[in-house]
């Protein structure tokens, strides 16, 4: 997979992340469990996000932006390690959250410690922030910035080349070859960029995205789509492999779902580990349930978001959920 050096990249992440066997938690599910500490890439509290802001950011820097506009929700993983990198670049980080503003708790309270400009759209639907995103590009412009504009979740083939990289590492990593890799997939991303260089390298196992966001069609196209423009970007030939399992939203798109909390209690009572209540957690709790028909070994990448342990409550506290 030399193809996937060839765009500019800018070191990030502290490399390779653990890939963590986890024996408890393994034999509580009764299949082998390994989890890719991807909550550990060395950025704020860590994150899956900062693979592809390797690359995104060095393409900024190629063009000469000196600002980088991106968004998604206020409670957004991937804004927060968005701007850390973008200040790490030495570029000015703006961001578009879908709604009004709230109080600054979990990965907001983050956005203030760093400065970041943020902007509000004002209305609840997440689609409103791409408008605001280029509203935001489109002012500064017109006062000279340079803007470098990521959609949201960072979820384009660029970005994705940061998890063919990782393909390389964990392979490097694993005792032998797992037989099936489990994310979660909201933007898409992660799963596309696995999914791409699991295919450019042959490799045997399937990766499996649990959505969180859309629903199954539309995220398998989409993935799809991601991970056939990484693997073109990578000047490679390969057909990436797209699997989506869906039914574990819970009560929509960044709220926990019970299930979700039962399977992030498991985890860190097993293994010590946090997993995020809107992605990791709602992974995990399709896992669980497909244990009994799910061969090992597993990996399991825990892709971060500690921002949002302190800013949703648990379901069934408060009468929250």
């Amino acid at each position: 997979m030399t193809g996937v050096l060839d765009p500019p990249w800018l070191p990030l992440v502290v490399a390779p992340t653990p890939l963590q066997r986890a024996p408890r938690l393994s034999a509580e599910l009764g299949v082998e469990i390994w989890l890719k500490r991807d909550d550990l890439t060395g950025v704020g509290l860590g994150g899956n996000k900062v693979r592809g802001l390797e690359y995104l950011l060095a393409d900024a820097l190629r063009e000469g932006c000196d600002c980088l506009v991106t968004g998604a929700g206020p409670q957004s993983n991937w804004t927060v390690l968005a701007a850390l990198t973008a200040r790490q670049a030495g570029l000015r980080p703006y961001v578009v959250c879908y709604g009004n503003r709230p109080a600054p708790t979990g990965n907001l309270l983050l956005h203030h410690r760093i400065g970041t400009e943020l902007h509000f759209t004002g209305r609840p639907d997440r689609s409103t922030v791409d408008d605001g995103i280029a509203e935001v590009a489109a002012r500064l412009r017109a006062t000279g910035r340079r803007p470098y504009v990521v959609p949201r979740g960072g979820a384009t083939p660029l970005g994705a080349l940061g998890y063919v990289r990782a393909t390389t590492e964990l392979a490097a990593q694993c005792p032998g070859p797992p037989a099936t890799v489990w994310v979660a997939t909201g933007s898409g991303g992660m799963h596309a960029g696995l999914a791409a260089g699991a295919a450019m390298a042959g490799a045997p196992y399937q990766v499996v995205g649990v959505t969180v966001s859309r629903p199954a069609d539309e995220c398998r196209r989409r993935v799809a789509e991601l991970a056939a423009g990484a693997v073109a970007l990578a000047g490679a030939d390969a057909c990436p492999d797209v699997v989506v399992r869906d039914g574990w939203l819970g009560p929509g798109y960044g709220m926990p779902s019970r299930a979700g909390e039962r399977a992030a209690e498991l985890v860190a009572v097993t293994e010590g580990v946090f997993l995020d209540p809107v992605f990791g957690a709602k992974a995990m709790a399709a896992l669980i349930a497909e244990r009994a028909t799910v061969p090992g070994p597993v990996v399991f990448v825990a892709g971060g978001g500690a921002g949002t342990l302190f800013a949703a409550p648990a379901v069934g506290m408060d009468g929250a959920m």
